[in-house]
């Protein structure tokens, strides 16, 4: 068994090397399926991994209604891509692998304006005061009018495009190579540029800029968590969220590609493999760490609450005060759940299966569940008002509330 076992790693991590060759050392395209249960495949004790729960039925304790589904392009065309919807001002706007972006009516799901651009997009949109910002695999960032839909500038950049932030007149860039990049949302001009190191292995993807009045919070693939002047790019304070430990590349990996959220001044992070944090918005101190939850999905809070999808898909409500576990929900271990997102009494997964399952804030007992589509769901559910707006891999889009 042991000679067996070591060759499976041989092989996985030859396979591995190919994939990091093929992807130009620009890191890891892990996806879904790649990431969950991978750390267990090669380093635990078992040949075979974690297998997802399989779903049981339950009492539903709440009925969930379809206000309205759609279908947009070919949704993420079965990528790991950044491409989640915005609500804003009455308007849902959501954009495609295949170059499609679109606007439509939050109440009925009408279509208001589709942009079928030639642009193979990985991230976005992000949405301004009067642009719709989204960006390319080619490292191509491309502004639309918010309004009509009409496209009005195209910057270039040197790599993929990770992640996008829009404030006040600047957009806020990460790119595959590392580099946080401020760009003018009048004509996309660049400002400045911001290099990062990367590891010589990383976990495709980057969590979204976090802007704080005049300030852009932004994570790495090395584990630090650093503050930057909108305006200038000026760094105002850098700290490490994750140190990397561990023999080998894999085990090393503590990339940021969750998205930093912001609750009274403290700042809560995860990362993947290396825990969860809060950080002082102001300079950067360390409040607290639980190292014992990591995830590459996501956070979400309450007033008093952090919400947490881990790396197994076990969902947790932590203390904001000490990182302390309160409840945990391992029903749905392994089913590659998004981001958690709070309102109300309700805590909403999408899973892989296209099912989004709501919990209670109180124990993290299931209430219920709906299946959307019949392609996984990656993006974070997307909450306004009550209602939840949910895109599927496969261009589903829908509006669903609870009852």
């Amino acid at each position: 068994m042991t000679v067996c076992h070591h060759s499976n790693i041989h092989r996985l991590v030859l396979a591995l090397a190919m994939t990091l060759l093929l992807a130009g050392c620009a890191g890891l395209d892990a996806g879904r399926e790649l990431v969950s249960g991978f750390a267990d495949s090669i380093f635990g004790d078992d040949d075979n991994a974690d297998p997802p729960a399989e779903l049981v039925d339950y009492p539903a304790e709440v009925q969930i209604d379809v206000q309205w589904r759609t279908t947009i392009g070919s949704g993420s065309d079965k990528q790991h891509l950044k491409l989640i919807p915005v609500v804003r001002d009455g308007r849902i706007y959501v954009a495609d692998h295949g170059g499609d972006v679109q606007a439509h009516d939050t109440q009925s799901g009408d279509e208001i304006w589709d942009a079928n651009s030639r642009f193979v997009f990985a991230v976005g949109p992000a949405v301004g005061l009067q642009s719709v910002i989204v960006g390319s695999t080619q490292g191509e960032v491309v502004c639309f009018d918010r309004g009509t839909g009409e496209q009005k500038w195209v910057s270039n950049l040197p790599s993929e495009i990770q992640a996008l932030a829009v404030t006040r007149t600047i957009v806020i860039v990460r790119t595959t190579d590392g580099k946080v990049i401020g760009l003018r949302e009048s004509d996309g001009g660049t400002l400045w540029t911001i290099e990062h190191s990367v590891p010589a292995l990383s976990i495709r993807g980057a969590g979204t800029p976090l802007i704080l009045d005049d300030t852009a919070i932004v994570g790495s693939a090395a584990g630090k968590l650093q503050a930057l002047q909108v305006s200038d790019g000026k760094s105002l304070w850098e700290t490490t969220i994750a140190m990397p430990t561990g023999r080998s590349e894999i085990e090393r990996l503590v990339d940021i590609d969750v998205d930093p959220v912001e609750n009274r001044g403290a700042i809560y992070i995860a990362s993947f493999q290396g825990g969860t944090a809060s950080v002082s918005s102001t300079d950067g101190d360390i409040l607290w760490r639980n190292q014992d939850i990591s995830s590459y999905t996501g956070i979400s809070t309450d007033w008093r609450h952090i919400y947490i999808s881990d790396n197994q898909s076990n969902v947790w409500q932590l203390d904001q005060r000490n990182g302390a576990a309160l409840w945990s929900q391992k029903e749905l271990h392994n089913r590659q759940l998004t981001a958690p997102m709070v309102y109300d009494n309700y805590v909403v997964v999408g899973d892989f299966e296209g099912y989004v399952h709501w919990l209670s804030v109180s124990d993290g007992r299931q209430l219920g569940r709906f299946r959307v589509a019949s392609s996984p769901i990656e993006a974070p559910p997307v909450i306004v008002d009550g209602t939840v707006y949910i895109y599927a891999k496969d261009g589903t889009l829908a509006a669903l509330k609870a009852r």
